[in-house]
């Protein structure tokens, strides 16, 4: 069964990850989409990509809602008709989705080299105190550090924001699950619960407001 496994995080709060083994063909049958999203989903030219929005989908028909429920607001955030906050991602053979009474971020991203060339783009001053001696956890550490900045932007989002410039991410250990992140934006500063967990080779990152 493609629903890989159920968070539960509080009475109205859980997380809903999806592994995705269906082909596209079976996913696009198998979903009805609204006129925008119809569009939207022509428009993608990955595969891999279009059957992690499917997915996602797949994830909102288990909790009883469907793609004409969901709407995105002029800076693209998703929403929930009946007024319930919503946070969605996908990446590679995952989806996930975070239903909540609470503004939620949610990031999974898979662990890949990649990230080390990057790195100097979303975590400078994190750098100043990872240790790069070690190459698995280095990428380990980096994953949860970009899913931590990508799912407080998620939470905010608002232009302006800068992953290296006003989301600080103090020293953590993979084993500690959770850290307390910063944003510091014009001139104000707000702190963050964060929770992180490994799923294979993936990364999960989850933050309620």
């Amino acid at each position: 069964m493609p629903l890989h496994q159920i968070i539960n995080i509080a009475p109205k709060t859980q997380i809903y990850i999806w592994k995705i083994t269906e082909p596209y063909e079976q996913l696009r049958a198998e979903i009805q989409l609204n006129e925008r999203n119809e569009i939207r989903l022509t428009g993608m030219k990955s595969e891999l990509h279009r059957r992690g929005f499917l997915s996602v989908r797949k994830i909102l028909e288990t909790n009883g809602y469907t793609d004409f429920d969901l709407f995105y607001d002029t800076f693209g955030k998703p929403h929930l008709k009946d007024g319930r906050h919503i946070s969605i991602t996908h990446s590679h053979e995952f989806s996930a989705v975070i239903f909540s009474d609470r503004n939620s971020g949610i990031d999974i991203e898979k662990q890949r080299e990649k990230i080390l060339i990057l790195d100097y783009k979303f975590a400078v001053r994190e750098m100043e105190w990872l240790d790069t001696s070690n190459t698995d956890i280095y990428i380990r550490k980096l994953t949860i550090i970009w899913g931590i900045k990508e799912a407080i932007f998620k939470i905010r989002n608002e232009s302006g924001i800068s992953f290296n410039d006003h989301i600080i991410v103090p020293p953590f250990e993979i084993s500690d699950h959770r850290v307390t992140a910063i944003l510091d934006f014009e001139g104000r500063q707000t702190t963050f619960a964060v929770f992180f967990e490994e799923i294979e080779n993936f990364t999960l990152v989850y933050i309620l407001e």
